[in-house]
């Protein structure tokens, strides 16, 4: 298992966290996917302060997509070659 953390568009998270795809397009959702299976993700933990409150802030180079608001987060993932999208 590995860890990293990385820039993950805010977008995403309700998909990635909790599994609902509502408001994405097919397009947003086969990118995820993609990505999560290339890596073998486990688990998607976004990163909070002391105070439990997410961080977003603007990336002009987020893990996938376009620049857009991101947040931190711990990826665990098993593949040992993972590939950046």
């Amino acid at each position: 298992m590995y860890k990293t953390t990385e820039k993950i568009p805010t977008w995403s998270l309700c998909y990635l966290v909790n599994g609902d795809a509502s408001g994405l397009t097919d397009k947003e959702i086969r990118m995820i996917d993609t990505w999560l299976n290339d890596w073998e993700v486990q688990i998607v933990s976004p990163v909070a302060d002391g105070e439990r409150n997410a961080q977003p802030y603007f990336s002009h180079r987020p893990l996938f997509g376009l620049p857009t608001e991101v947040e931190d987060c711990d990826i665990l993932f098993t593949n040992d070659n993972p590939t950046k999208i």
